[in-house]
């Protein structure tokens, strides 16, 4: 997908990687659709890309993605206002980090909601037009941790594996429709993400990894934006991740598991 004139949907977009995205679009975009919870950081990032891309058409909604009620006003307000979308980048996501005999019961319902049910209903909504149109790109945000079932970090690891699979199984569905899909599977990105994450109470709050792992959210973003254009099915930003992954997808299941079983997470160490 070409992505110069696009009309884009971005949600999560507050902040970090969703803003990221926003502000890599806003030069090449038509308009944009920006959506998130707190609609005051909404309102400043609209007011900040307008300035510096008068003709750039920005709408912003409040919504929060992990109540049922306001997904669907959201694509109720969607058709009634007939705004295009030709680019859906699903972005809103949801993390927890620890135990998950000691995890909320509530937060997992949350992440199961934002991570897999909001994303495929978007999708589901949008997808439509964009095959009658032949023209349109989906980018769902997965992430490195859905390649392997990530001790510590159980439902957030097994939502991003729906992610990264049903990216692929609807990549497959579209062939020939001239809509593209990609999957983005970061590793570690410092942003606010690990601090949200983050259970009150523990020693040692989630950071965002070592640092020959990180990657910058602008590199991120540009790279999963190349993907999109170049129509790859799959990209991982950062060479060390790439390696990593290759090497963690080849290893055999029993070996993960000694590797799990000895891991530091689970003796409390970090």
């Amino acid at each position: 997908m070409k992505l110069d004139s696009c009309n884009a949907l971005i949600t999560g977009a507050s902040a970090g990687i969703g803003r990221e995205f926003a502000c890599q679009l806003a030069g090449r975009a038509h308009s944009m659709i920006l959506v998130a919870r707190r609609d005051e950081r909404l309102i400043e990032l609209a007011q900040e890309l307008q300035r510096e891309h008068p003709k750039l058409l920005v709408h912003i909604r409040k919504t929060n993605l992990a109540d049922p009620a306001q997904l669907r006003e959201l694509l109720a307000w969607l058709d009634r206002e007939q705004l295009e979308v030709d680019l859906l980048i699903n972005n809103a996501g949801l993390g927890d980090s620890g135990p998950f005999a000691k995890s909320d019961p509530d937060r997992n319902k949350e992440m199961t909601v934002v991570n897999v049910e909001t994303l495929t209903l978007v999708t589901r909504h949008l997808l439509p037009q964009m095959i009658a149109n032949r023209r349109g790109g989906i980018l769902n945000v997965s992430s490195s941790a859905g390649f392997l079932p990530i001790p510590g970090s159980a439902v957030y690891a097994a939502t991003k594996a729906y992610v990264t699979s049903f990216s692929e199984a609807l990549r497959a569905e579209l062939r020939g429709t001239g809509v593209s899909v990609c999957a983005l599977c970061p590793g570690p990105v410092a942003t606010e993400f690990q601090e949200v994450a983050s259970r009150a109470g523990r020693n040692v709050s989630p950071g965002p990894g070592p640092d020959f792992l990180q990657v910058s959210v602008e590199q991120v973003v540009c790279d999963a934006l190349a993907a999109l254009e170049a129509d790859r099915p799959l990209v991982i930003p950062g060479f060390a991740m790439k390696l990593l992954m290759l090497l963690a997808r080849l290893m055999p299941l029993p070996v993960f598991r000694w590797v799990a079983r000895m891991s530091p997470r689970k003796r409390g160490i970090v």
